[in-house]
């Protein structure tokens, strides 16, 4: 009896694992189990990216002097977000962020002084752990560009009435002509700036109650303009100036692309003219003429610079410059002049947009702007 019941249930068994073994014959069913498979491997990798959140290219072979994450991953892309960072952009912010390790993001990106003084280290560290020079280069291009992309998503403020530095430069608009001049005092409502000269260095006479507009940029590169009326001329200890009164606060000017910063860098340059004799097929080539003129960068950017110089140059003029840094330095770039400002006897002040900027340049120009290059 109990054998013949062992026997049934055996049977049983039997037929239970021939159905078992028939379903897994079904190729629906092996490919449902592949599919489960790779979602797990899939969600195992995704937490490990989550997790670590850097890739080679980021942080380099080196690691050791990265620390683990001290903020929330959300905190880290919600933030991205806002800043419309792409993954790769995303993933340098962090490296960023536990380079100097930052537990409080949000804080940071609300400081732009802070947020430099976390991106300066991270500078330092590609510098120091890159494997080699083409490494460092293309690292740092990387590094720049996410910094540019949060310099041009912050908001400019709605106002500025902070009392204005003396010797600030800035430019005077009067009708339909804009002179250069630099603050000499600024109290409450009332501006004092040097008497506006024009294209001979004469000194310009402005009526009293004329309507002037100041324009000037702050340390951190963002442009404001008074509007106001002039109430008369004066003496003063820095010679004959110019009284102006305003409302007190300032309207924003346009958003600049990327950070300027007021310079004064010796620069050498040649005109660069396109050679078209080898027809339409072929694009013309760019031949640097041999003469070499020099001048002074006032200001610069990722984007473009101002030149001062005593050597004729037209509007709509190509230049290669050569612009000698502090560190002995030379950054090439091709550029073309957008406009011109006579600077009273001493030459003219010639803005330039870039038109060819290498990675090596990029990376040095922006050191500078930046103030990353600075010990």
């Amino acid at each position: 009896m109990i054998g013949m019941f062992s026997g049934k249930n055996l049977y049983l068994l039997q037929l239970q694992w021939g159905r078992i073994a028939y379903k897994q014959d079904d190729p629906t069913t092996g490919y449902i189990f592949l599919i489960i498979i790779v979602a797990v491997v899939l969600l195992v990798i995704a937490f490990h990216f989550i997790r670590n959140g850097m890739s080679s290219s980021v942080a380099g072979k080196d690691k050791s002097h990265v620390t683990p994450r001290k903020f929330k991953a959300f905190t880290l892309y919600r933030i991205a977000s806002a800043y419309g960072l792409d993954r790769e952009q995303t993933k340098l912010l962090e490296y960023v962020f536990r380079t100097a390790s930052v537990n409080d993001p949000e804080r940071v990106m609300s400081n732009p002084a802070l947020l430099d003084r976390h991106f300066k280290r991270a500078y330092r560290a590609i510098e120091r752990n890159s494997e080699s020079d083409t490494d460092v280069q293309q690292r740092l291009v990387r590094l720049f560009s996410l910094r540019n992309v949060i310099e041009a998503s912050a908001g400019t403020g709605d106002s500025y009435s902070t009392k204005l530095a003396e010797n600030t430069p800035a430019v005077l608009a009067i009708e339909q002509e804009s002179y250069p001049v630099k603050l000499i005092s600024s109290r409450g409502q009332i501006i004092i700036t040097e008497i506006p000269r024009n294209a001979l260095g004469t000194p310009v006479r402005i009526v009293k109650g004329t309507r002037v507009s100041l324009s000037f940029f702050t340390k951190s590169s963002k442009g404001f303009s008074f509007e106001g009326h002039v109430m008369g001329s004066l003496d003063t200890d820095h010679g004959p100036g110019l009284q102006i009164s305003h409302s007190g606060k300032a309207k924003p000017l346009v958003k600049r692309m990327y950070r300027r910063k007021q310079a004064s860098k010796k620069c050498e340059f040649s005109f660069v003219h396109l050679d078209e004799s080898q027809g339409k097929k072929k694009p013309p080539k760019l031949i640097v003429d041999t003469k070499k003129f020099i001048g002074t960068v006032m200001d610069i950017s990722i984007g473009g610079c101002a030149l001062k110089t005593t050597a004729p140059v037209q509007v709509g003029s190509r230049l290669k410059l050569i612009i000698d840094c502090d560190d002995d330095s030379l950054i090439n770039v091709l550029g073309q002049v957008l406009r011109t400002n006579r600077s009273g006897a001493s030459g003219s002040i010639v803005h330039i947009k870039f038109l060819k900027v290498p990675r090596r340049a990029f990376n040095s120009i922006s050191a500078l702007v930046f103030g990353y290059n600075e010990d």
